[in-house]
């Protein structure tokens, strides 16, 4: 499924906050140098979804601060 994030970087606490089904403010204590905070929403997100990391793509908005990612649910089994 695909999900609009609005992204905070260099933010004082992790957390991701559901606006609505596919849409998501994620706020990370990461800096945006290098792609560390698109690496730490990745890992926010695998955690909120309870997915792996592997699962999660950004599709769009690699270095915009409104993101569109693709998240893969695990295969039941």
């Amino acid at each position: 499924m695909k999900i609009f994030v609005k992204a905070k970087a260099n933010a004082r606490i992790d957390e991701v906050i559901k606006i609505d089904d596919t849409h998501f403010e994620v706020k990370t204590k990461e800096l945006p140098i290098n792609s560390r905070a698109n690496l730490a929403i990745i890992e926010l997100l695998a955690e909120y979804f309870d997915t792996a990391k592997s699962n999660i793509q950004i599709v769009s908005g690699l270095s915009s601060k409104q993101k569109v990612f693709e998240v893969l649910k695990n295969p039941v089994g």
